[in-house]
């Protein structure tokens, strides 16, 4: 077995450590024992982007909000899918995320850093989603494990009924709340339904042949 090599760590706010590994070419993000993220498993965070995009035909120039820069699989299957008039905005807490996307992973992030429709804003999410008002047409959160987190006590704002009548404020009228999850919750299918949103679930695996993990993303149509 080719043997699994430490290239970087990082220190979550307020929460535990990511470490950085290589595998022959494949990247892993592991906190503790917990692989978060695979370069061999993108299906499901693209879905993210290409699911949520088609729910946006017919709008020329829209703003989204992506939550969680990850690997970039979210924001370079956005770009692919997104005209020029688009704009993406992606926030990422873990500064050293965007440094790893700039240099070990730069052949992954593929340049998708420098599109001039990307502005890259380092912190919580939290805070442009609270200073929205009726300015996005999409907010895709791929940040921490879902509404059941595990890197940060912090994330589980994002999810509450506060957090998610934050999200509607911030949504243009029939705007798309996207979150993606590693496992189904019906408390939070609830709770969106009861922030007023109107939601569709969908389950999608987490590598892009169809194969992997079942992974979960909520739908949520702002009124």
């Amino acid at each position: 077995m080719i043997p699994r090599d430490l290239l970087a760590t990082a220190v979550v706010p307020d929460g535990e450590t990511l470490r950085l590994f290589r595998r022959g070419g494949d990247f892993m993000i592991v906190l503790d024992r917990n692989e978060l993220m695979n370069s061999r498993m993108s299906g499901s965070e693209e879905a993210l982007a290409t699911m949520t995009i088609a729910r946006l035909a017919g709008r020329r120039a829209p703003h989204v909000l992506i939550g969680g820069y990850g690997m970039g699989f979210t924001l370079r299957a956005a770009l692919a899918q997104l005209g020029p008039q688009a704009r993406v905005s992606v926030a990422e807490l873990v500064p050293e995320i965007v440094e790893w996307a700039r240099g070990p992973m730069a052949a992954l992030t593929d340049g998708c850093l420098d599109d001039p429709r990307v502005a890259i804003m380092l912190g919580d999410v939290a805070t442009p989603i609270r200073a929205g008002r009726g300015i996005y047409d999409a907010i895709l959160l791929d940040v921490d494990n879902g509404p059941d987190g595990l890197t940060r006590a912090g994330n589980d704002g994002l999810y509450s009924k506060r957090g998610l009548a934050a999200a509607m404020t911030a949504l243009k009228p029939g705007g798309v709340l996207a979150i993606w999850s590693a496992a189904p919750d019906p408390v939070f299918t609830r709770r969106l339904r009861d922030a007023g949103f109107s939601v569709e679930e969908e389950v999608v695996r987490a590598r892009s042949n169809g194969k992997g993990p079942r992974h979960v993303i909520w739908f949520a149509t702002a009124s």
